[in-house]
């Protein structure tokens, strides 16, 4: 796997900022990834600070002497962009997917209709917003969503209309707009992407309906099996879709597809994260796993890939005259 965007990071000079946290409803499942790969960045020998991020990050990432970030955030303000902006208006390298990927990977809707037209099979939706007429048009079951939701978080599985309109004042709660998805019965697994090169398939195996919050995080709830033992060719379609929607939203460093298996053995996409879970037991170090990749050295790997996606002639002094504009 080729990593064609590298910076060279001196261990003597590097400071390394960890930036966990954050405003997100997964902010408890951030301090964990973020302390997970604070510990395997110190156990490589690298400077590095954890940083909850707060309303104070620009002034942290100083007072720090922070050169380069890696992201351990999920969720919004962390995953969409807002930070990521940041580290490019402070002129940081940093770890995973730029401004336009992250936004774009984040929203369900936004990168569903991205994604149409590739070949990739996507399960048939509409969008409902505060204020529409009750969606009464609707083949039961289905999955309404919070566009912006992650780690199973403003999703709800309808099997009628009256669970359907619970789910629509629940998932309004966090988004006026819910993603109604065609809901497709199957086997779930996931496909992450290291630099544009798909891993193993990880299975998943949730021992509840299907896979809620407490199914992800509790443990005993979830059984996860990688390599997944499904058929090698639904596993190369899977990881063909997922290199497909990684480079069709300009990702970077590692991303995570999810998709559901039907009886035919068609991988239908759900979604991609930009900033999958980085724990030792989480899905994408499992994934390295199987082809000889330590956690230490996943971590490592991310950070060496950490970079700016946005390339300007920054003037030296704030407020100087910019001597394109005499061009």
């Amino acid at each position: 796997m080729a990593d064609t965007h590298k910076t060279t990071i001196d261990k003597q000079t590097a400071v390394v900022g960890v930036l966990l946290g954050g405003f997100s409803p997964e902010r408890a499942i951030s301090l964990k990834s973020g302390h997970a790969v604070h510990a395997a960045l110190t156990r490589r020998g690298y400077n590095a600070v954890e940083i909850d991020v707060g309303a104070d990050l620009p002034g942290q990432l100083v007072k720090h002497g922070v050169t380069v970030c890696w992201l351990a955030l999920h969720g919004i303000i962390g995953e969409d962009g807002c930070v990521q902006g940041l580290c490019e208006v402070m002129r940081l390298p940093y770890t995973g997917s730029g401004v336009h990927g992250s936004a774009v990977a984040m929203d369900k809707v936004a990168t569903k209709r991205t994604l149409r037209g590739l070949g990739i099979p996507l399960p048939a939706d509409r969008v409902w917003h505060v204020g529409d007429p009750f969606p009464d048009d609707l083949v039961f079951p289905v999955m309404a969503k919070t566009p912006e939701g992650g780690s199973t978080l403003g999703i709800k599985k309808c099997h009628d209309p009256g669970e359907l309109e619970s789910a629509l004042l629940y998932c309004t709660g966090f988004a006026p707009e819910v993603l109604l998805e065609q809901f497709v019965a199957g086997d779930e697994i996931t496909v992450a992407v290291l630099y544009g090169e798909p891993l193993p398939v990880v299975s998943i195996v949730p021992h509840t309906e299907f896979f809620d919050f407490e199914a992800k995080y509790q443990k005993g709830m979830t059984t996860y099996v990688a390599p997944a033992p499904i058929a090698p060719t639904i596993a190369a379609a899977a990881q063909c879709y997922a290199k497909l929607a990684y480079e069709a939203l300009h990702l970077s460093g590692v991303a995570r597809a999810d998709f559901i298996v039907d009886k035919d053995g068609t991988p239908w996409f759900l979604e991609i994260n930009t900033l999958p879970g980085m724990t030792e037991t989480s899905l994408s170090p499992m994934a390295a796993a199987v082809v000889g990749m330590t956690f230490d050295d996943l971590v490592e790997r991310l950070l060496l890939g950490a970079r700016l996606h946005v390339n300007v002639a920054v003037n030296p002094t704030p407020g100087a005259p910019d001597a394109r504009a005499h061009e």
